[in-house]
């Protein structure tokens, strides 16, 4: 607890079994409360690692619900449990643990409501092993995305995210996807509602057991996200309605 604040980090998880040990052991327990990890559906040995670690809160799909389904299993029970800030942490190992501190204090200190981790604000995107495909798509997405949505984020496509409980509360995260466009889709909704979103810098680290989209997904990904954003814009300008930023 941190400033009389309850902190969770939920773990959005799928075939993490051999990263979530190394993950969830630099995790700052001095001031993150709870964890609650979503299974969703696994193959793999996630699930009895989990409970292994006696993480506080486990719960698994019985079908697999895609990313977007599994963070709303996860903001459901962080908020169910009393979480003041939430944060969102890929048990891949992908992203470190160790930026936690930085992401809690600066909501606990009411700096900022949403704080992201940016691979893109450094320097070393690409000497962490990001593929250079996958550089150069996040960088023209993101310059396209902050045009239409006036914004100026180094990177919309981070799975490190940071939340304090009065933005979970006023966005409608259940009415989103339940794929991979769930994180852009709770962006439009944060920029309609006026919050800033702080980052952070995090270094980028890729390797076989970190999770990643193929090449083909990418590319429906990115269709997805430019979707997103060019109904944000029309919402914004009075053209079209966007029902997911409806008031």
């Amino acid at each position: 607890m941190i400033k009389n604040k309850t902190v969770t980090v939920v773990l959005p998880a799928y075939n993490a079994g051999k990263t979530l040990r190394q993950t969830y052991a630099e995790i700052p327990f001095d001031m993150v409360d709870r964890v609650v990890l979503v299974d969703d559906c696994s193959s793999d040995n996630t699930l009895a690692v989990a409970r292994e670690l006696g993480i506080h809160h486990v719960i698994r799909h019985d079908r697999n619900k895609g990313y977007g389904g599994n963070q709303k299993t996860c903001y459901d029970k962080a908020l169910e449990i009393g979480s003041d800030i939430v944060i969102m942490l890929h048990p891949d190992y992908q992203y470190t643990p160790r930026l936690l501190p930085s992401m809690i204090y600066l909501i606990a200190n009411d700096v900022y409501k949403v704080v992201f981790a940016s691979r893109i604000l450094g320097k070393g995107a690409l000497k962490g092993g990001m593929p250079l495909y996958k550089y150069v798509a996040n960088r023209a997405l993101t310059l396209i995305q902050n045009l239409l949505m006036n914004n100026k984020l180094t990177e919309y496509h981070t799975g490190y995210r940071a939340y304090s409980r009065e933005v979970l509360e006023q966005i409608a995260y259940s009415g989103c996807s339940d794929n991979f466009i769930f994180d852009n889709e709770i962006i439009a909704q944060i920029a309609h509602r006026g919050y800033e979103i702080a980052e952070i810098t995090c270094p980028t680290r890729y390797f076989k057991e970190a999770s990643s989209i193929n090449l083909k997904n990418s590319i429906v990904y990115g269709a997805g996200v430019l979707k997103v954003s060019v109904r944000y814009f029309l919402h914004k300008a009075g053209i079209v309605s966007y029902p997911l930023l409806k008031d």
